[in-house]
């Protein structure tokens, strides 16, 4: 990996391009097409709203407005604009976007800058259109102009303007300047899907080259001059303050600058990486616990199984479920146990400040633009356009960076601020600091009751939840809902099968103070496996085939139905599995899922060993997520889904004793390792449907299809999370 300093940034052009047509346009909320007025494209590097930048030497810059962190985000935004700009895919280059809300709102969630919820290309598409189409179109205005001919016969093919009957032609960037005086049209003519060539095929991702030989850029290898490094000693327990410390050996540590106190703990400042660790590691501190939560995980579990014996706040009522219990032919009862679970991204966290009479600039893998600008405004006493945010790559996040208090960002801030502001900031945390430093996925309990009639179908549903809320308390507070946090009970509330008595309620105690945020597919990281493994055990309860149950509950969800047919199809449900080694089981298990306006379905294939060990040996996945704008990555998506998914079953689990986390690295918190990957089929429904999510839909059907697929070898359905595999022992 390289390391760059802010001079090779300059000279690299690591935040600048080559100048010529830069076209800039308001598009409001949900991408209207039409610009208000006309307004000139200027040379300057950057306008309001800029997207594209067309340069002299026909290079193509496609601002990207949301984060990239492995997911493909610029390579399926760079593929939107290009698609309607026709421009050549290896002339086009991906720039990440300053923060400005004013320009680079996520359209889907009004004035704030940010990439989460699987919204990235779902509330681009049409913005990106519109703006590639738009240059294109003022590209062609001016080779009209230039060979005084009509714009209709002109036509534009990989970054080529042709005119056939003159058979003249212009690159680009011999436009660029011309271009640049055209108005912005009011309104452009898209494409039809049936004309794409690059939008639905293959165009080879952006990042993967620079990642691959070290010329991409992460956090990690920004160095500024004078920079200093920070290792920060936080509290073992959540809600724990500093009540003294001594820093005299820390600072006898060689490359120790300095030792500050700050709200979250002490930082020590070095100038090496090495030696903030070796500092941390010499400080003496001593904790005020007074006020620090001091629970173990099986403490709040039971807590919680108390909570679930009585009625929470309803988050969905339809029909009589009393009524239709009371003539039930048969009842179905189970519980679910989740655990807290760690992001366990690649990259932990980390950032970079640079306090200046001009105001704040940082560095690092932005995920929260638009927060965390704020935060950084309000503690150096800024306007929020004083803080220039550089968004580089990230090393993953599935939700840890988009923290909805600013944590670690705000966290260098005040090391900068406390220490002066005499030099720029790198804030390092190791893989024990992230761990345990929060945030994690909410431990849940799920409690589901299901009344059956006698030909075994389900006329009524109950659903009791018992967990935290990542929202209350929050910026995202509003969408907590007479009570109902909206992220802890979808995937429940809004069940697709048509049961018609239904009852969701949800308890959210308020008293446990372990910080909680989104985990890769939020609420639906639970919810799924509940209802989907719940409905298993209803279809064996009616002596049903849990496909062919499924399929007529879903008789009025043509998308759920669809990924459901797709995948049973092609996992050739219904047909024996081959038989295993001797004293080994097989199972075959489905699940079906929405999450973040997709629809995923997953069949997996196990096999159970006498000893209870589980292999995943195959999983068979169909997916409808509208317009596949990279169908490469939707698969590496939904791939990667499944491995992730998949640690999480079979190994993923934070538990706390007397309020401390347990686990601090890999060891404890073990990830799944390639031998244990299963054979992973993707089969991509096709859609005219505008784009939705994919970094997250292909995680909730995982766990429950595979533990239905250990249902069907074992007769025994799993009830926690991971999942325990003495219970299945031979």
């Amino acid at each position: 990996m390289s390391t760059m300093t802010i001079e090779n940034v300059s000279r690299r052009g690591f935040l600048q391009g080559a100048a010529g047509l830069t076209l800039s346009f308001c598009l409001p909320a949900f991408a209207a097409p039409a610009v208000a007025g006309r307004m000139a494209a200027a040379a300057a590097p950057f306008e309001p709203n800029a997207f594209l930048r067309i340069g002299s030497d026909n290079s193509v810059t496609v601002i990207a407005k949301h984060l990239e962190m492995g997911q493909g985000s610029y390579t399926g935004l760079g593929t939107i604009l290009a698609e309607e700009l026709d421009a050549d895919w290896k002339s086009v280059r991906i720039e990440g976007a300053a923060a400005d809300a004013t320009r680079y709102n996520n359209l889907f969630w009004g004035p704030t800058q940010g990439t989460g919820g699987s919204t990235a290309m779902a509330n681009s598409w049409d913005q990106l259109r519109n703006a590639g189409g738009s240059a294109r179109a003022m590209l062609v205005g001016a080779a009209a102009k230039r060979w005084q001919v009509a714009a209709a016969e002109i036509t534009v093919r990989d970054g080529v303007v042709s005119h056939a009957p003159s058979k003249r032609k212009l690159r680009f960037g011999e436009l660029a300047a011309d271009a640049a005086k055209e108005a912005v049209p009011a309104n452009v003519v898209l494409k039809e899907p049936k004309d794409f060539r690059l939008v639905g095929r293959h165009a080879p991702r952006k990042d993967s080259a620079d990642k691959t030989n070290g010329r991409a850029i992460f956090t990690q290898d920004i160095r500024l001059p004078g920079m200093l490094v920070a290792m920060v000693a936080h509290p073992p327990r959540f809600g724990a303050t500093v009540k003294s410390f001594d820093a005299a050996a820390a600072k006898r540590v060689k490359g120790v600058v300095d030792v500050v106190q700050i709200p979250s703990g002490v930082a020590v400042l070095a100038k090496d990486t090495w030696s903030a660790k070796k500092g941390r590691d010499a400080l003496t501190v001593d904790w005020d616990e007074s006020r620090a939560f001091k629970l173990g995980s099986e403490a709040i579990m039971a807590r919680y199984r108390e909570l679930a014996k009585q009625p929470g706040l309803v988050a969905h009522q339809a029909g009589d479920t009393d009524k239709a219990f009371a003539a039930a032919a048969k009842v179905v009862t189970a519980s679910y146990d989740f655990p807290y679970l760690a992001h366990a991204a690649m990259e932990p966290m980390n950032c970079v400040i640079r306090l200046s009479a001009e105001g704040c600039e940082v560095w690092n893998g932005e995920q929260l633009h638009t927060g965390d600008q704020h935060q950084l405004a309000g503690i150096f006493g800024l306007k929020p356009e004083q803080v220039k945010i550089n968004m580089l790559y990230a090393g993953g996040s599935f939700g840890r960076r988009a923290s909805t208090s600013s944590d670690y960002v705000v966290e260098v801030a005040q090391i900068v601020k406390a220490s002066g502001g005499k030099a720029p900031v790198k804030l390092v945390w190791l893989r024990e600091d992230d761990m345990r430093g929060g945030f994690y996925r909410p431990m849940f309990h799920h409690v589901l009751e299901a009344a059956l009639d006698a030909s075994g179908k389900p006329t009524a549903w109950r659903h009791r939840l018992v967990g935290q809320s990542i929202l209350t308390g929050s910026p995202f507070a509003g969408m907590v809902k007479n009570g109902i946090d909206a992220v802890s009970v979808e995937g429940a509330a809004n069940l697709p099968y048509a049961i018609p008595n239904m009852r969701v309620d949800l308890h959210t105690p308020q008293d446990i103070g372990v910080p909680v945020l989104w985990w890769r597919s939020v609420g639906s990281s639970h919810t799924a496996y509940s209802t989907e493994v719940f409905l298993d055990l209803v279809a064996k309860a009616g002596n049903r085939d849990p496909v062919a149950l499924r399929l007529e509950l879903l008789a009025g969800k043509p998308r759920h139905s669809g990924v459901l047919r797709l995948a049973a199809e092609k996992a050739g449900w219904g047909k024996p599995l081959p038989p295993g080694a001797a004293g080994t089981r097989r199972g075959r298990g489905v699940a079906v899922h929405e999450s973040f306006h997709s629809y995923v379905a997953q069949v997996a294939e196990v096999t159970v060993a006498a000893d209870g060990s589980v292999k995943v040996d195959r999983v068979v996945c169909a997916v409808d997520c509208g317009i596949a704008i990279n169908p490469d990555n939707v698969r590496s998506q939904v791939e990667g889904a499944v491995g992730f998914a998949l640690s999480a079953a079979l190994y993923g689990e934070i538990t706390l004793k007397d309020g401390a986390v347990v686990q601090g690295n890999f060891d404890g918190f073990p990830l799944l390792r390639i031998a244990e990957m299963p054979r992973v089929e993707v089969h991509i429904l096709p859609s005219t449907a505008k784009p939705t999510g994919i970094g997250e839909p292909g995680v909730p059907p995982l766990a429950p299809a595979v533990a239905n697929a250990i249902g069907a070898a074992t007769g025994k359905y799993l009830g926690r999370l991971p999942f325990n595999t003495a219970e299945l022992r031979a």
